[in-house]
């Protein structure tokens, strides 16, 4: 037979071990059957000679024991046999097994479900070929436009052209832009727009990526061979089940973006997403139809109109070192060879210090990795803790349920059954509960990554993360499982076969040593303890920073201010038509008109929504290269929106106009540091930096002075600003903000009725409050701080239920010693103070113990905190006493029951 036919033989008659054992019994029978008629056939009595043939067949159970281990898998049959028990013994005991069971989901399901974001936002490698291969040039994933000579980081489309002709170590290159067009477009000739998310690409980004398409084609160098005449995307998989039902005939359906109708011409893979984690287009379009998409983006063809990152797949044999030699010999090339850059003393200087670095693309770019990496590593480190507590608090209970089963044991090694063979039966029971934990582990954390994916997702729309299951996590979960079951059955099962026969067999109760006063289950309760006092402490940290960093003062007055985006794109507006404007106008007068409306402006940007920023020159003040300018676009009504005071001059005004002085309000801190003689107000200054070679300065007169504000972050430097009235800067992008009064929901329904009045069909977007908005960006240490809290509770409760477990087993061990105290007149009150008093050294030990590790684990978060240090006393104090009342409260009840014990029914019991 060959081995598949023997395995598979052999699992049958696992399987079917009741049949085989009657086969084996009616076959036996006949054997003794046909010998016991031969010898009545020989003339003896038929009694004899049933005697004489079960003689002369042999000892049947010793036969079929051997049957049984030349047909089965003796061991394995042992295991299932192992496990059944142990399954019989978890429903004996159905408190210590719900109290296992929920602990080990809870820590088991954390474990993975936090492992799954680390490993979709960290570890995982994109779905392309060959990823190792791949690097960009520059190591920041920054994105926007710039014309700074000599930027390591973004590129324009011709250095791009020249890189790819001129390189000697990349098999491809391509380009993408640094940022996403988010664009409402018309699908085919449907009359209401859609919100449609475009990466614009080169010719190359397909077959650099070595992706192909699972219908149609991708992209080709022929659709990025000219400017704008080559309207093609190629759509996602998402997108295409979205918005296209699937459609098999999609490469006959169109999008219109802006006046430009796109021919869909391909269908990306479903498991492609493009290269930023956490990010997925709906389409990608070709950088030669960057200006046709929505707002337009000009200077493709400029030299130094940088936008671009660069992405080249490594020629066979060339290492990263390679490629960033070759790169910085040619950078410098490549830019003097401009015709048009200006080679003045700063440019060459930072040519001079320029140096191109590589950074590998294997696991792609992503803004969620430079946000979430720390705050998820410290909450692997957190319920990793958490799970130590409940491994720790398990044992505990599986040293108590031993010693309920010390008789047990005793007579299974009386009889003859080795240490080794209980061990294996008392491991297959932790084994068969930690696998039980993690099958409802798997479930907990499948529930609690969408949780985390809602906690981490800005708005309505949910990250494009996958945080399924998958054959990593899964082995994952095993292996965290199979550790669990080793921490905590381990010792317990040492402990347990440490019998002293004659005693236990004697009586059933035995000896304590094993259960509470063990110095083992001492030692447990004070390691748990000691990691929740951690927890807590953490928790306490990342909390006070929520509060601290709620309390920071912006500038502005973030409380019932109402924003939102309107996309005038599928109006077809150009950058400086005079009709957005007037759209602008109408639309403020119109909001501010509506009951509760306090006051309502436009702006270019609210609250870290990205800028635009420049160097200005002030005459006979030297430049200040370190005095990067935002310049925020807004309406008049935009200070008193945002409640932001003006310490000196005037507002924007009606005598502000297109054809008038172009004006400016410049912040604080421009005043102090650019303007620090006299007064700036009347003073004229230019935007833009000499030294740039796409910049044209702009003079503009000073009017006005407003208080500093912080729009980058709440933790971040005061930056520079300047206003400008939108009347005499173009600006296409619309952020409304309203000052209202009321209920938000029905005010936000007031408003976006009010616009569509103006202009039906109008798209209307993220529709939120100022400060909701301003929440989201510490959202990071929202989710720590939440997170934590949680865990740390969680850690509470787990050594909670250790010290009454044991305080409980130890009490009812000690009835005797307890009844026979209370009949020689202890007092009632002193036995419980008695029992209150060992947990207190308990807790007091392990808090002991915890101090030290707390001190070093906020030091570890300190970069994670926001006014605060790592050893922040009074969070310290804080943990320190919940803890301690947490611990007392959980052995009030075993001193309460210990001094209500009855003397006379304690000694009869003993």
């Amino acid at each position: 037979m060959s081995l598949a036919g023997e395995w598979k033989r052999r699992l049958q008659m696992l399987l079917r071990r009741d049949q085989l054992s009657r086969d084996l019994e009616e076959e036996m029978r006949l054997h003794v059957d046909l010998r016991r008629q031969q010898q009545i056939e020989a003339g003896i009595d038929p009694e004899a000679a049933y005697r004489a043939a079960a003689r002369r067949f042999g000892n049947r159970t010793r036969i079929e024991e051997k049957s049984t281990m030349a047909w089965g898998w003796s061991g394995l049959e042992a295991i299932v046999q192992d496990a059944a028990y142990g399954f019989r013994s978890m429903l004996r005991t159905p408190a210590i097994t719900l109290v296992a069971l929920v602990s080990l989901a809870l820590g088991i399901g954390a474990n993975t479900a936090i492992f799954s974001f680390i490993d979709a936002v960290m570890l995982r490698s994109l779905p392309v070929k060959d990823p190792l291969q791949l690097v960009k040039l520059g190591i920041e994933d920054w994105g926007g436009i710039t014309d700074d000579y000599a930027c390591t980081e973004l590129y324009s489309y011709p250095f791009y052209r020249r890189l790819q002709r001129e390189n000697s170590v990349f098999s491809s290159t391509a380009a993408l832009l640094s940022m996403r067009n988010e664009v409402h477009g018309f699908i085919d000739n449907r009359s209401e727009p859609e919100l449609i998310k475009v990466q614009t690409v080169s010719g190359t980004y397909f077959q650099t990526l070595g992706v192909g398409a699972q219908l149609g084609r991708v992209l080709d160098e022929n659709d990025d061979s000219d400017r704008g005449d080559h309207p093609v995307v190629v759509i996602s998989d998402s997108f295409w089940k979205r918005s296209f039902g699937a459609d098999p005939s999609i490469l006959s359906r169109t999008l219109r973006l802006g006046t430009t109708v796109f021919r869909i011409v391909g269908v990306a893979p479903a498991e492609f997403f493009g290269t930023s984690v956490g990010e997925l287009p709906d389409a990608w379009a070709p950088l030669s139809m960057l200006p046709s998409i929505p707002p337009g983006w000009k200077g493709r063809t400029d030299n130094f109109s940088e936008s671009l990152w660069l992405v080249g797949r490594l020629k066979p044999g060339v290492s990263v070192e390679q490629a960033t030699a070759n790169m910085n010999v040619l950078f410098p090339e490549i830019l003097r060879s401009f015709p048009d850059g200006k080679l003045t003393q700063t440019n060459l200087n930072n040519l001079a210090h320029a140096h191109v670095q590589l950074q590998p693309m294997a696991r792609g770019l992503s803004n969620l990795r430079h946000t979430y990496s720390q705050p998820l590593l410290i909450l692997m480190s957190i319920v990793g803790l958490v799970l130590l507590i409940a491994c720790a608090n398990i044992a505990n209970l599986l040293l108590a349920r031993s010693t309920a089963r010390a008789r047990e044991l005793a007579i299974r090694q009386a009889l003859g059954a080795g240490r080794f063979r209980i061990l294996r039966q008392l491991f297959t029971e932790s084994l068969l509960l930690a696998l039980a934990g993690g099958v409802l582990g798997i479930g907990f954390a499948v529930l609690a990554n969408r949780v985390l994916l809602r906690m981490i997702s800005q708005g309505d729309e949910m990250v494009p993360l996958d945080v399924s299951l998958n054959l990593q996590l899964l082995a994952f979960t095993f292996a965290v499982t199979i550790a669990t079951a080793l921490l905590f059955g381990i010792l317990p099962s040492l402990r347990a076969t440490r019998l002293h026969l004659t005693n236990h067999l004697k009586n059933g109760r035995g000896t304590s040593a094993i259960g509470g006063r063990s110095p083992l289950a001492k030692a447990l309760v004070v390691s748990q303890v000691a990691l929740s006092l951690v927890l807590l402490m953490v928790a306490g940290l990342f909390l006070r920073t929520l509060m601290n960093l709620n309390r920071v003062d912006l500038g502005f007055n973030k409380q019932n201010v109402l924003r939102l985006n309107i996309d005038t794109s599928p109006l077809n507006f150009k950058e400086d038509d005079p009709r957005q404007q007037v759209l602008y106008r109408q639309i403020e007068e119109r909001v501010n008109a509506l009951p509760g409306v306090q006051a309502a402006s436009f702006s270019a940007f609210t609250f870290r929504e990205g800028s635009w920023n420049t160097l200005i020159v002030v005459p006979a003040m030297p430049l200040n290269h370190d005095a990067d300018v935002m310049h925020n676009i807004i309406g008049n009504g935009y200070f008193k929106t945002m409640g932001i005071p003006l310490v000196a001059g005037r507002n924007f005004g009606p005598e502000d106009t297109a054809t008038s002085q172009r004006v400016a309000i410049i912040s604080e801190h421009v005043a102090h540091v650019l303007f620090p003689s006299g007064s700036p107000i009347g003073r004229i200054y230019s935007i833009g930096d000499p030294d740039s070679s796409t910049d044209k300065p702009v003079q503009v007169q000073v009017v006005g002075i407003a208080r500093d504000v912080k729009v980058h972050g709440v933790s971040g430097p005061l930056p520079y600003i300047d206003y400008l009235p939108y009347v005499q800067s173009h600006w296409g992008f619309g952020n409304l903000q309203v000052r209202y009064t009321g209920e938000f929901g029905a005010m936000a329904r007031e408003v976006e009725q009010a616009i569509h009045d103006l202009s039906p069909g109008l798209p209307i977007s993220n529709v939120t409050t100022l400060d909701a908005q301003v929440a989201q960006s510490f959202g990071n240490q929202t989710i720590v701080a939440e997170l934590s809290a949680f865990f740390g509770i969680v850690a509470v409760f787990l050594s909670c239920i250790g010290l009454y477990g044991l305080m409980s087993y130890l009490v009812s061990r000690r009835t005797g010693e307890i009844g026979i105290r209370m009949a020689l007149g202890a007092d009632r009150s002193k036995v419980g103070w008695h029992v209150m008093r060992e947990i207190g050294l308990w807790v007091l030990a392990g808090i002991v113990l915890g101090i030290p590790v707390t001190v070093g684990s906020g030091r570890l978060v300190q970069k994670m905190l926001y006014g605060l240090s790592g050893t922040d006393g009074s969070s310290l104090v804080g943990a320190v006493g919940i803890l301690a009342v947490a611990g007392l409260l959980a052995g009030y009840l075993p001193a309460r029951r210990a001094s209500r014990i009855n003397p006379a029914v304690a000694l009869r019991d003993e």
